[in-house]
């Protein structure tokens, strides 16, 4: 197995927790969209974390447009994008926290510098350095080492598309099986997976001793090398893998 180089490290409720704020601003966009095309259904916060956690905007959009039968015209997509990153920005930058030791053991792999480091989000890539620069995490990563499937490429996706972690391969120089990938949801896994990265699940943002042992399964079941609770089991998961 080739000697692992880079850990690249999802945004959203991985390093920060922002998942839950996000989505509060999505919901009411996205009901917004809904009423403007005469569908009675609304969506809360959480209803929308459950069906679209990993997703962008973007993907979640195409994802509601194929369940209610509708379509957008481009550029009130465009337009409904600008004012969710928007609406999410302002949230984190009120009220993003980090994950639980999630700084702590980023930190010790920045001094070591025996990795590179990088993140890679299906989220804006405003939103992405809205984010870790609110919880002190921005210091730990190079300004072009931050990769954003919105914003990034020269046709937007979303994970589970691996366009965006083979994306980020090429710009930093690394070859996807050199790199271990750092994910929490389906979506995100599946991304990495695809493009042939090691995966380590991370499952500390789900609440509840049930819903983290469902995600450690479906984690595992999708291909993810090992799965961690908390980051304090971030070094023991990259050992298994780097002697794997």
């Amino acid at each position: 197995m080739p000697k692992i180089t880079e850990i690249l490290f999802d945004c959203d409720n991985t390093l920060v927790l922002s998942e839950e704020l996000a989505f509060e601003a999505c919901a009411e966009l996205a009901n917004t969209i809904l009423e403007s095309k005469d569908i009675s259904d609304r969506y809360t916060g959480p209803q929308l974390l459950v069906d679209f956690v990993g997703q962008n905007f973007r993907g979640m959009m195409v994802s509601l447009q194929k369940k209610y039968d509708f379509t957008l015209p481009e550029d009130d997509f465009e337009k409904y994008v600008k004012q969710e990153e928007d609406k999410v920005i302002a949230k984190l930058l009120e009220k993003a926290e980090p994950c639980v030791g999630a700084s702590e053991e980023v930190q010790k792999l920045y001094d070591a510098k025996k990795y590179g480091l990088a993140v890679v989000s299906s989220s804006a890539l405003r939103r992405v350095q809205a984010s870790i620069r609110k919880v002190d995490q921005e210091k730990f990563f190079p300004k072009d080492h931050i990769f954003s499937a919105a914003t990034s490429l020269p046709k937007p996706t979303s994970k589970p598309d691996p366009a965006i972690y083979l994306h980020a391969c090429k710009v930093i120089g690394v070859e996807p099986e050199e790199c271990v990938a750092v994910e929490d949801s389906k979506s995100g896994a599946l991304s990495a997976i695809r493009a042939g990265i090691h995966v380590i699940g991370y499952v500390g943002s789900y609440h509840g001793d049930e819903m983290q042992a469902q995600m450690t399964n479906t984690l595992k079941e999708l291909g993810a090398k090992t799965v961690m609770t908390e980051w304090t089991e971030f070094p023991k998961c990259l050992e298994e893998i780097e002697n794997s």
